[in-house]
């Protein structure tokens, strides 16, 4: 099939490109790079600043690109903003795609207006970054979420969008429970792809003398991800526990440095509210990490497979984090088994070409 794949979050639509292009399919990346990470992509649509100038000289770029986005079998959109053109410029462009084109797919893969409302519905997700136990939490962070996709014309936009669109795909528990109320019939959960063989496995073969603790800190969004909350809980272990443990936190380091500082250590802590692992808790996990996060039960009925659940799951408390993190340093000796299971919850789940093969089979639906 000829298959193009518009916009990038985390390198979703690149590793999947790899994955079909592996089982013979022609495959054409467009993106900005997902921002300021730049990740490849075979045509470029990024732009180099919001100003005038550049963003008139971005959007004829664009336009002229799109003109050629003809005769595909398939065309998958990462989300409703596709591009970092306006809202009229993008339905616009999926109009043109979805007039010369065989089949045009939305996908799930970030915020969206379904995802907002379910959010502030406190009816669909037992918590998230928006409430927990029934009660708004980071209100000046999420009224940003609010302002653009609730009441406006992105919010319009998008909903036009899914019920156009030919199917969407969710690739996290939290999209696919926001659509599913509504387009039950035409949507589908596929995992986030991940190519393991890039990634080294790096085993914790025997029960470490200290447990290493790794935190990121980003300072911006640390209370929209309540990383401000499970690091006041490591600060705890770490007073209670000195010579049994080591912390590990990061803050405004390139990612190759990120990527150094975590590879020494054996926990990572991820998402507080989060319900499933996205790329970064992956990530951690198929060098053979144990990631304390977002990995609740019934997140692994999406994956057809209850065997194997090695994700260390917390709820959005403080005290949770603690008796977790508390738990995992007086029995360190289980850590190697968790270490193998997460590479191995991976390797079963997100491998790309697996994942390419799910692609495969909703688009042929």
């Amino acid at each position: 099939m000829k298959i193009l794949l518009i916009g990038e979050y985390s390198r979703a639509h690149l590793t999947l490109a790899e994955g079909l292009r592996s089982l013979g399919h022609e495959v054409l990346t467009a993106s900005d790079g997902d921002g300021f990470k730049n990740y490849p992509r075979d045509v470029d649509l990024s732009r180099k600043s919001s100003g005038v100038i550049d963003t008139l000289s971005s959007m004829i770029s664009v336009l002229g690109k799109f003109r050629k986005f003809k005769g595909y079998d398939i065309v998958q959109l990462i989300n409703p903003c596709f591009t970092t053109q306006n809202v009229r410029v993008n339905n616009y462009l999926y109009k043109k795609l979805k007039k010369n084109n065989e089949k045009v797919f939305m996908g799930a893969f970030g915020d969206d207006s379904y995802w907002v409302s379910a959010c502030l519905g406190n009816k669909i997700f037992d918590y998230s970054e928006f409430f927990v136990d029934g009660k708004a939490i980071n209100v000046d962070f999420n009224q940003r979420f609010i302002d653009k996709w609730i009441g406006t014309p992105l919010e319009t936009f998008n909903r036009a969008l899914a019920k156009d669109a030919d199917g969407i795909v969710a690739c996290l528990y939290e999209y696919y429970k926001a659509y599913e109320p509504f387009f039950s019939d035409k949507l589908r959960y596929i995992p986030l792809p991940m190519n393991t063989a890039e990634i080294e496995f790096q085993p914790i073969p025997d029960e470490p003398e200290k447990v290493n603790f790794f935190i990121g800190i980003n300072k911006v969004r640390e209370k929209f991800k309540g990383t401000d909350v499970m690091e006041k809980a490591l600060d705890r272990i770490k007073d209670k526990y000195p010579d049994k443990v080591i912390v590990t936190r990061v803050e405004s380091v390139s990612y190759d440095v990120y990527q150094q500082l975590m590879s020494q250590a054996h926990v990572v802590l991820d998402q507080l509210y989060s319900h499933t692992p996205a790329m970064n808790a992956l990530l951690a996990m198929a060098q053979g990490k144990v990631v304390v996060g977002g990995g609740e039960p019934y997140i692994y009925d999406l994956y057809g497979d209850t065997s194997n659940q090695p994700i260390v799951n917390v709820h959005p408390h403080e005290d949770d984090v603690f008796d977790k993190l508390e738990w995992l340093v007086l029995n360190k000796k289980d850590i190697p088994e968790i270490s193998g299971k997460s590479r191995q919850f991976v390797e079963t789940n997100h491998d790309y070409v697996t994942v390419a093969k799910k692609y495969l089979d909703f688009w042929r639906l």
